[in-house]
C-alpha cells in the first residue's frame, strides 16, 4: 500500500516539542508521542533484505507496536479478526452503538478510568438485562470502546456486536427472528438509569471525583438529555461479519490518509459531518489543537478497550460455543460456510523485489536501534547488513 504523504508522526516531529512545554501531559500521553515518533525509524531498529536476483538491498524499520499509532493497527486487526473466525455463528448479527451524552465530558476528563468502566458497565448490564427479562434468554456479545467523533473531539460511546441467538435457562436456542431485537428506545431507557445508578454509587463513594455545584443537579439534567443508542439492520455471512470486525476493532482517533496538509502550523485534515448526510467535509485546526485532540483518546495504561459478555465471556465462551453447535446441529441448521480464506499475511521474509518484480527480497541481516542524538547504535550488534540511512 502506497504511504500517505502526511502522517501523524509528521504533525508530532514538527510540533511535540513545544507542545509539551506549553501543556500537561500523562505518562501515557507522553508514551504514546514517543513510539509515534519512532515508528519506523532507525530509533527501533530494523532489518535488511536483499533481491535473490538482482541484488536490490532495502531497510525496514522495526513498529512501535503502540496501540494508538496509525500504522501499527493493521497486523494487529487483521490478527484479532482471524482469531474470531472460530467465534462466528450460522445467524444474523446485530450492531448496536450506545453513546454517553456529551454533558458527561468534563467528568470524563477527569476521571478517564472510571467513566469508561462505568459505560462498560451500564452497557453490559443493560443488554444483559434485557436478554433475561425480554427475549428470556442469555445474549452473548462484545463491545469495542471508541472515545472520538470524526474532528477528533471528545465522543465516547460502545459498538456491541450482538449474535441474533441466546441460550434459555434450559440450555435450548432462542433466536432473535425481528429486524431488531429489541428497540432502542428501551435498550436507551434502561441505558441511562443503569449508567446513572452506576454514577451516584461512584460519586458518593469518591470513586468519582465531581467538580460541580450540585451533583443531584447535574444528574436531573443529564436524564433529560438525549441518550442515543443505535441498532443498525441485521447483518450475516462470516464475510460480513468480519469485514465489521476489521472496521471497528484496534481503530486509532484518525487514520493518516485523512490527513490533507500540514502548513504554517496548521493541520487540515478530511471528516464526514453526520449532521450533514454523512457529506465529506475539511476542517483546519492548529497543529497544537490537533495533538490536544489526537492525545485525549490516549487510554490509561492497561486499559482493555475491548471486553465480551454473556455466553461469549472468556469463562463462559468455549463451553457455549460448543453447546450452541451442538443445538444448531441438532434442528439440521447448517454451519455457516467457512469464510473466504483472507490474502496472505505481509512476510516480512519473503515479498517481491519492488525493483525487479520477479526475484525475491531476503532477510540479511538485522539493525540495532539507534541514538539519534550520538548517532550511534544502543546495541552493538549488527549482522552483515549496511548502516542504517539517516531518518527520513
Amino acid at each position: 500500500m502506497e504511504r500517505p504523504q502526511l502522517e501523524v508522526a509528521d504533525v508530532f516531529r514538527a510540533h511535540w516539542e513545544e507542545y509539551r512545554t506549553r501543556h500537561q501531559v500523562t505518562f501515557e500521553q507522553a508514551q504514546a508521542a514517543r513510539a509515534i515518533l519512532d515508528c519506523r525509524t532507525a530509533v527501533l531498529g530494523g532489518h535488511c533484505y536483499r533481491c535473490d536476483s538482482c541484488g536490490y538491498e532495502e531497510i525496514s524499520y522495526n513498529s512501535c507496536r503502540n496501540r494508538n499509532c496509525p500504522k501499527c493497527q493493521g497486523n494487529k486487526a487483521a490478527e484479532w479478526v482471524e482469531a474470531r473466525r472460530e467465534e462466528l455463528l450460522p445467524v444474523q448479527y446485530f450492531h448496536t452503538v450506545f453513546t454517553l451524552p456529551q454533558i458527561f465530558d468534563d467528568i470524563v476528563r477527569q476521571n478517564p478510568r472510571k467513566m469508561y468502566e462505568l459505560l462498560f458497565k451500564a452497557v453490559s448490564r443493560a443488554l444483559l438485562q434485557i436478554g433475561r427479562n425480554n427475549l428470556h434468554c442469555r445474549l452473548g456479545f462484545f463491545a469495542i470502546l471508541h472515545t472520538w467523533g470524526q474532528t477528533l473531539t471528545l465522543h465516547p460511546h460502545l459498538h456491541c456486536l450482538i449474535p441474533g441467538v441466546g441460550l434459555s435457562d434450559t440450555n435450548e436456542l432462542v433466536l432473535f427472528k425481528n429486524r431488531y431485537f429489541t428497540s432502542d428506545k428501551i435498550l436507551s431507557a434502561v441505558f441511562r438509569g443503569k449508567f446513572i445508578q452506576l454514577l451516584r454509587r461512584a460519586v458518593e463513594d469518591r470513586a468519582i471525583t465531581f467538580w460541580g455545584d450540585d451533583f443531584e443537579v447535574f444528574l436531573d439534567r443529564a436524564v433529560e438529555k438525549h441518550w442515543v443508542v443505535r441498532t443498525k439492520p441485521p447483518f450475516g455471512g462470516p464475510d460480513v461479519v468480519l469485514k465489521y470486525l476489521a472496521r471497528y476493532t484496534h481503530r486509532v482517533a484518525i487514520s493518516n490518509r485523512r490527513l490533507i496538509s500540514l502548513a504554517e502550523g496548521n493541520v487540515t485534515f478530511r471528516y464526514r459531518d453526520y449532521r450533514d448526510d454523512a457529506q465529506q467535509k475539511l476542517m483546519t485546526v492548529s497543529a497544537e489543537e490537533f495533538i490536544r485532540r489526537f492525545l485525549q483518546h490516549v487510554l490509561p495504561k492497561g486499559f482493555t478497550r475491548v471486553r465480551y459478555y454473556g455466553f461469549l465471556s472468556h469463562h463462559h465462551r468455549q463451553h457455549s460455543l460448543t453447546t450452541l453447535r451442538a443445538l444448531f446441529s441438532a434442528a439440521g441448521t447448517p454451519r455457516t460456510a467457512a469464510p473466504t480464506e483472507p490474502e496472505p499475511a505481509f512476510n516480512s521474509h519473503t515479498r517481491c523485489c519492488p525493483r525487479c518484480k520477479t526475484g525475491t527480497m531476503m532477510l540479511i541481516g538485522e539493525i540495532s536501534p539507534v541514538n539519534l542524538s550520538e548517532g550511534l547504535p544502543l546495541h552493538h550488534n549488527f549482522q552483515h547488513s549496511p548502516a542504517p540511512p539517516p531518518l527520513l
